[in-house]
């Protein structure tokens, strides 16, 4: 097999066609930044070449064949994406933060063929296959010369690519099957979203075990033509040195990462002026943190999404960020959503329902569910939202965590966003709880931030703090100070955990 692009893409699928289509026009353009190493898009296709001879002929990775990953970001896993296409099997990242138990049960249900590990995480790779799937160090992706004569299968544009696993916060992990037209088709959602040129330069530091880490900015930024800057993981300290000295133009957080950034010593004075602009996902973004950004002169927009929409479903663009902090935005042009109420019927603007999703970018199905988990088209997130008059849909909540208390809707969201931008609150939660009296209450959990005083942090002080913000009804019965929250594996509150405990401390004895 050739080391250099061969003519013509006929064949290749299409995200390795569009890979090689920049490897063939301009071949020299930088494509991807890794520790220290850089590659033009000639070279990642030269790789991308490599990988996918060694899938099939080392390997015998055959079409339809799982092959895993469990590592920290490394540039491999993106050129095991595009081999994985090349030879239409399907690329499966695992989380490294997963308990070996937990691993091991997406392993069997995925039924891996192979599974690359890192240094790091040699030892969980073997206890996450010990159901018998083969395993390799990254490095024997490309230790060798390749094979030669490789006969690789003509892959269908809805070929399976993608199958990303769920945080599996409300039971088991599923995995959501995602082919190569939708995985393109959430790119172009993604460019649209950024107004995303050749030009741009992403700077990628959230985990690619995510379709966030991996689908927002980063899968989106190759298929472009344009550059990325890829850390194994995130450093607030690392982050900013990144943007003074790489001078990215885009870059994308979660609501931890724009807090450690905002808490690092460096961030008064940070250089951001490369910027154009940040985007945040995962869950509400405080306001703070939003108009702590914007102060910067960089706008700080939204994508929302789920493992299962692609996720690039409803975005606040970045022309529109400082207008609308705090807001989702609007569907993205190939997206179809609808805000239902309990009969499935669209609600009236301006009222709470039900956000669901229809798109081309929108999963395929769950893997090894007769039922795709998409009723009638739609995936049905279980997130709550509402239209203003523009059609600007705001998230308020999810389904489950919305607190009925007296026969009044509450959602913590709204309480949550207030209490995060009072003096020395550093994270917080609202849940609701049993109460005999109004059926539910709000209960406010806070973490502290370092140094805070905590009497400043008492139930009195802190309602008296909202009472001039949220209706009376909306204000929490009980205030608790925790040294941390009950996060998931990819650092989304688990609040089924918190409401338990609380629960728990109200039983007598």
């Amino acid at each position: 097999m050739s080391a250099t692009p061969r003519p013509g893409a006929a064949g290749l699928g299409a995200l390795p066609a569009m890979l090689y289509g920049h490897a063939a026009a301009t071949p020299q353009c930088p494509a991807l930044h890794y520790l220290g190493q850089a590659f033009s898009y000639g070279k990642l296709w030269r790789r991308v070449e490599r990988a996918s001879a060694h899938l099939a002929a080392t390997w015998d990775v055959r079409p339809g064949d799982r092959v895993g990953t469990l590592c920290l970001n490394h540039e491999l896993q993106l050129v095991l994406l595009f081999a994985c296409a090349r030879v239409g099997a399907m690329f499966v990242p695992l989380n490294y933060r997963l308990a070996a138990a937990e691993l091991q049960a997406i392993a069997t249900h995925a039924q891996l063929a192979l599974l690359f590990h890192d240094d790091a995480h040699a030892a969980l790779a073997q206890e996450a296959c010990a159901s018998g799937c083969r395993l390799a160090h990254l490095d024997r992706v490309l230790d060798h010369p390749s094979p030669y004569g490789i006969d690789f299968p003509n892959v269908p544009d809805d070929a399976p690519l993608l199958l990303a696993y769920t945080s599996g916060t409300t039971g088991k992990p599923k995995g959501a099957v995602h082919t190569q037209a939708g995985l393109l088709a959430n790119a172009r959602a993604s460019w649209w979203a950024h107004g995303m040129t050749p030009d741009d330069h992403v700077l990628s530091v959230l985990p690619m075990f995510h379709v966030g880490g991996l689908c927002i900015q980063t899968l989106p930024a190759l298929l472009a033509g344009a550059q990325v800057t890829l850390h194994d993981r995130f450093a607030p300290g690392a982050w900013l040195d990144a943007v003074a000295q790489a001078r990215p133009s885009l870059a994308l957080m979660v609501p931890a990462t724009l807090r450690a950034v905002l808490a690092h010593p460096s961030w008064p004075d940070a250089d951001l002026s490369s910027l154009r602009g940040v985007m945040a996902g995962s869950s509400t973004i405080p306001l703070s943190y939003i108009e702590a950004f914007h102060a910067h002169g960089v706008p700080l927009g939204q994508v929302y999404g789920a493992t299962e929409t692609g996720p690039v479903s409803v975005v606040l663009k970045l022309e529109d960020a400082m207008a609308r902090p705090g807001y989702a935005g609007w569907p993205q042009p190939e997206a179809e959503v609808r805000l239902a109420g309990p009969d499935g019927a669209e609600v009236p603007p301006g009222e709470v329902g039900e956000l669901w999703v229809s798109g081309a970018n929108v999963m395929a199905g769950y893997w090894g569910q007769p039922d795709n988990g998409l009723p009638g088209g739609w995936f049905h997130s279980g997130d709550l939202a509402h239209r203003d008059a523009d059609g600007c849909i705001e998230v308020v909540g999810r389904s489950k965590d919305m607190i009925i208390s007296g026969g009044e809707n509450i959602y913590p969201a709204e309480i949550e966003n207030v209490l995060v931008g009072l003096p020395g609150v550093q994270e917080c939660a609202v849940v609701g709880v049993a109460d005999a009296r109004w059926g539910e209450v709000p209960v406010a959990v806070i973490v502290p931030a370092p140094g805070a005083p905590r009497d400043t942090l008492a139930p009195g002080p802190v309602r008296e703090a909202l009472a001039a913000r949220i209706a009376r009804f909306k204000l929490p019965r009980e205030v608790l100070l925790l040294d941390d929250l009950p996060r998931s594996a990819l650092g989304k509150v688990l609040k089924p955990r918190l409401r338990a405990m609380l629960e728990a401390r109200r039983q007598p004895g």
